[in-house]
């Protein structure tokens, strides 16, 4: 069944070593998605979720502005960050392993999430809504995200790994009434 990505309740934060001692944290403010959800049997859902990657915010103007430039995510050459879901391996009743295809700046590699099943809910309004929650690691350097300065001290200005952590909620999309054929009176 469709669903799609409750843009208003769905956030991805990502943290990042820095100066070795401590991580910084941001956010993508825009991210839109769907979900194949086949809550019967999980291991055939399929997600589908694009970032716009000049919505990085880390609350520092003069970082985010760098994190946009070619040095990182050379976001006028490009504009999204993608995840195309390859399977879904179950591993209890409420978890899963999401495996997918990741592209930042044009270059696409595998990564493997951590997924729980957090529940399902019908609103006052009456539509169904679903929740995730999702953690991973990457190393930004597979995705040509390379830039870095040595430290005087050692090691480096900006850590290697970068932690993941989503929490998704969708919303079933609602079925449509099939379009009226030629000759056929239509009804509000």
């Amino acid at each position: 069944m469709s669903w799609i990505l409750d843009t208003k309740h769905t956030s991805i934060k990502f943290s990042v070593r820095h100066l070795m001692i401590t991580h910084v944290t941001g956010q993508f403010g825009k991210v839109s998605g769907t979900v194949d959800f086949n809550e019967a049997e999980p291991e055939k859902t399929q997600v589908h979720v694009q970032i716009a990657a000049d919505s990085i915010d880390t609350k520092d103007e003069q970082r985010d502005a760098h994190l946009k430039s070619p040095d990182f995510l050379d976001v006028v050459n490009h504009p999204n960050i993608e995840f195309k879901s390859t399977r879904v391996e179950r591993t209890g009743d409420n978890t899963a392993r999401l495996h997918g295809d990741l592209t930042i700046r044009g270059v696409t590699k595998p990564v493997t999430l951590d997924v729980e099943f957090v529940g399902k809910s019908k609103s006052p309004w009456g539509t169904w809504s679903a929740g995730f929650e999702a953690q991973g690691k990457i190393n930004r350097e597979d995705w040509g995200l390379t830039w870095n300065v040595p430290l005087e001290t050692g090691g480096w200005l900006v850590g290697k790994e970068v932690k993941i952590e989503v929490a998704a909620e969708i919303m079933r999309q609602q079925e449509q009434p099939a379009p009226a054929t030629a000759g056929q009176a239509v009804t509000a």
